[in-house]
């Protein structure tokens, strides 16, 4: 079956349905996210977005936010980005410091880290994408973002190598305040499969 690609209005469910539903969809979706997520180094992890993770914030921000019809259009246009569209993976990027001082210190060090990150694929390598949100997620002093949305752009053939479990698949940040890689777990790899048409 092939994944969906866009959430639309139709999707929305009424809150108050959504609120009876809410308790067992946010446990479903968190070991759906379990199994979509990398870290990579100390701090930074990789949360690999998809329909269903997308469903699911545009629900919790409606829910949260009880901005009604008025507030649909603009969650759909702000999340549907984040799906992935068949040919490319998707993801959030957080850096997560949970002590302050650290978390300024350390953002202020890793200005560009964005132009860094690559999902190494063997021999060749994808080079992540920012996804324009209209957002400049570094500043002229060089501090960066504790957040960031990033797209890999497939080719029919990366593709197939990742879909090869004898291929290493790799992401890798070479930031000079910041040089860390992680292998991609098979779990992981299963999960993100299904992202590809």
């Amino acid at each position: 079956m092939t994944a969906k690609r866009e959430i639309l209005r139709v999707d929305i469910m009424d809150m108050a349905a959504y609120g009876e539903e809410r308790a067992a969809r946010r446990a479903e979706i968190s070991r759906v996210k379990r199994d979509r997520r990398l870290a990579v180094g100390p701090f930074a992890t990789f949360y690999f977005e998809s329909y269903d993770t997308m469903w699911m914030q545009i629900h919790e921000m409606l829910f949260v936010e009880r901005g009604g019809e008025d507030q649909i259009p603009n969650e759909l246009n702000a999340y549907n980005p984040l799906i992935p569209n068949g040919k490319n993976l998707v993801a959030t990027l957080m850096f997560e410091i949970a002590d302050g001082d650290m978390r300024a210190r350390e953002l202020a060090r890793l200005g560009g880290i964005e132009k860094t990150i690559r999902f190494e694929l063997g021999e060749g390598a994808i080079a992540a994408q920012p996804i324009a949100d209209g957002v400049e997620r570094t500043t002229d002093a060089g501090k960066t973002s504790a957040v960031h949305f990033l797209q890999f752009d497939f080719t029919a053939a990366e593709i197939e190598k990742f879909r090869d479990s004898t291929v290493r698949a790799v992401i890798s940040i070479s930031h000079s305040n910041y040089g860390h890689m992680a292998n991609i777990p098979d779990i992981v790899r299963d999960a993100l499969d299904g992202d590809f048409d």
